[in-house]
Parts: C-alpha cells; sequence; structure tokens
C-alpha cells in the first residue's frame, strides 16, 4: 500500500514553526492548564501516577463525551482516541474494503480523501456550492448516491469555509444513506466554535450505521492533548477499538485526565463562551482589513476560526501561499489542498495582535505585487 501525500499536513508540519506569522492554524489559541484547572486539580495533576489507563478511554471521560449529544448516546457508544484524525483513520480503515465507493464533500480537510485513495476505495466528490451559502445541491447528491455507495462523509462544520450543514440538507444526507444502507461519517471537530454561540446539530446517532468524530484541538483551544472521539453504534465502537490496537493502544493517561475534567458541563461552557468572543472579535477585525484589500473576496463563516476567501489575483493559490511564505515569512493554507483551486484559508483564532501582524505583512505582499 502507498500513501498519498496529505499536502496541507506536510507544509505545515514543515514551516508552521518556521515563519513568523502562522495564519494556517485552524483552531483557536491554545488554555493553558492554569487557566482551566483549579489550584487542587493542578496539585493533584502532579501527584497523579502515570498509568497507561483505559485503552478505549476511562468510563469518567467516555461519559462526559456522551453527555454532549443530544439523543441516546451512552458511554458504550464512545471511543476515545489520539485526536479526531485517529479516529478518521479507524473510520476509514475498518469500515471500507479496496473497490467500494464513497461520497465526499469538497472543500474539505483532506485526510479522509487520501486514506481512502491509499486504501483503494473510489472517492467520488462532491462540491459544496458557493452560491448555495457552501451547501450541497440535493439535485447533484441525490443522481451520486447509489445502491454501490459504501459510505457519504461529511465535513460540519466545514473546513475551510466554516459553513454549516443547513437541516434540509442534513436530513437528505439521513435519508439517503438509510435508503442505501451505508455508512454516514461526519466530521464534527469544529462543532462548538460557532459564531453565534448556538451548538450546531450533529449527526450523532442518525442511523445504526453513523460515526460522528470530533475532539478537543478546534473549538476547546487544547490541540497539546491530542485528544479525540468517535461515537457510533456498541458494534462499531468494539470494531473501532480493535484496530485502535494497532495505531496508538491508548491516549496518554494525563490526556484523558485533563479532558475528563474540562468536558464538565459548567467549565466545558466556560471554555466555549471564550472561544465564541475571541473569533468574533478577530473575524470582525479581518473583515474590517479584508474591506480595502481587492485581491481577496471574503465571505462571513458561521463557524470555525477559518475563513475560505476568494484570491482575485492572476496567480495559483499555492504560487501565492509560497511566494508570501518564502519572502514575508507569513504561512496561510491553499484552496488547492483543500480541493478547490483560486481560494485561500485564512486562519484567525490566534492572539488578536499575532493575526493583525501577519495581516500588514499580506498587506506589504499584496502591494509589491500589485504595483
Amino acid at each position: 500500500m502507498k500513501f498519498e501525500q496529505f499536502e496541507l499536513e506536510r507544509n505545515q508540519s514543515l514551516f508552521e514553526n518556521e515563519v513568523d506569522f502562522n495564519l494556517s492554524e485552524s483552531g483557536v489559541h491554545p488554555l493553558k492548564l492554569s487557566e482551566i484547572l483549579t489550584a487542587d486539580e493542578q496539585k493533584e495533576i502532579l501527584d497523579t501516577e502515570l498509568f497507561y489507563g483505559y485503552t478505549n478511554g476511562t468510563p469518567a471521560l467516555r461519559q462526559r463525551v456522551a453527555d454532549i449529544y443530544e439523543k441516546n448516546i451512552s458511554l458504550e457508544n464512545v471511543l476515545i482516541t489520539s485526536g479526531s484524525a485517529e479516529a478518521n483513520f479507524l473510520s476509514i480503515m475498518t469500515q471500507l474494503e479496496p473497490g467500494d465507493e464513497i461520497i465526499y464533500m469538497v472543500p474539505n480537510y483532506l485526510q479522509i480523501f487520501h486514506l481512502a485513495r491509499s486504501f483503494g476505495v473510489n472517492v467520488k466528490c462532491l462540491p459544496l456550492r458557493q452560491q448555495l451559502g457552501w451547501q450541497w445541491d440535493l439535485d447533484e447528491l441525490n443522481k451520486l448516491v447509489t445502491q454501490n455507495t459504501k459510505m457519504i462523509a461529511v465535513c460540519n462544520p466545514n473546513n475551510p469555509t466554516g459553513a454549516l450543514m443547513s437541516n434540509e440538507v442534513m436530513d437528505k444526507v439521513i435519508e439517503l444513506a438509510s435508503d442505501v444502507d451505508c455508512w454516514l461519517l461526519s466530521d464534527e471537530v469544529y462543532r462548538g466554535a460557532e459564531l453565534n454561540g448556538i451548538e450546531c446539530r450533529s449527526f450523532a446517532g442518525a442511523t445504526d450505521k453513523t460515526i460522528v468524530n470530533a475532539g478537543l484541538s478546534k473549538a476547546y483551544s487544547l490541540p497539546g492533548l491530542r485528544m479525540g472521539w468517535s461515537v457510533g453504534s456498541q458494534s462499531y465502537i468494539e470494531r473501532a477499538w480493535s484496530f485502535h490496537d494497532f495505531t496508538v493502544i491508548n491516549v496518554a493517561y494525563l490526556s484523558d485526565w485533563v479532558a475528563s475534567r474540562i468536558l464538565e458541563e459548567k467549565r466545558r461552557k466556560v471554555i466555549l463562551d471564550r472561544t465564541k468572543r475571541h473569533l468574533n472579535h478577530n473575524l470582525d477585525m479581518l473583515i474590517e482589513w479584508g474591506k480595502d484589500i481587492s485581491s481577496f473576496t471574503f465571505t462571513r463563516p458561521d463557524a470555525a476560526a477559518i475563513t475560505f476567501a476568494k484570491l482575485n489575483l492572476p496567480i495559483g493559490c499555492e504560487d501565492f501561499i509560497f511566494n508570501l511564505r518564502d519572502h514575508y515569512s507569513v504561512l496561510l493554507t491553499a484552496g488547492k489542498w483543500h480541493g478547490l483551486e483560486g481560494y485561500i484559508r485564512f486562519g484567525y483564532g490566534t492572539p488578536t495582535e499575532y493575526v493583525m501582524g501577519g495581516l500588514e505583512r499580506i498587506a506589504q505582499y499584496l502591494k509589491e505585487f500589485t504595483d
């Protein structure tokens, strides 16, 4: 088996810690443990023995995750993973075989796209339509889903557009998945980062063959914990857990310990309220900056610390990114790496002064480019 290169992650891995301004980051600036743990908890964690822990996640943490969802989800429906990336990996590895067919949303975070193709799966991409508010065209979706479809994969809230799927589209996806008895895989790692502060509807529990993957790296501002989860039927969770034995075996015990505390309802709300305030403030600043920048067309996202801007210059988005990185030490991500040429993804979840510093460098580059 030969894995395709994951261009977005490869470029971020190589350069995100080398540039002066990393605006490729799609999450919110990380919290410190001292900001989210009480003094007693901080003392307790220093005295905690570093066990392997539960390979599927402690019962306490799995129950906290189950409590996030509205439908009848129990701790038996939850598997704790090393970030949502491992959860996505397990979903593809356990449910699809070479020659199977998956319907895939683009633009997107292309991990599932590359994984599926590397496993010999036939990936049928269905574009989101900007004129529909970055939604699927339901007629196009109807035509693409057939009895050969083994999985429909979505990302909601969407990366890179920050759009939320409408109830109409969600209902249609559930209906079609049920009609052809296929898996429905929803990457919901940005849920909780809605700009209006109202958590969007989840696909969790929509069908017996629905998998929801999420984690703490984005809306919760805790990427360093490498904490994710899968929510699905008990039979799916048991199968994914058995494959988890071949990947990381279990997440770090301290990460599990911290996550089980910060997902307590009141503390979770405090963190997500902080996320909403910070993102709205920075997005207002970005949109205001963009009013005088004709080189980009910005649209206001519904969620996440990202916006997908149309590039209005006679240059490919990848070349634009490379020139900006190499000569102005600012990192963005190219629309091509999300499956759509002609766009640039801006991350605005880092501290306000940092974001503005990066935008000022971009303005310098654009001035030289257009002069």
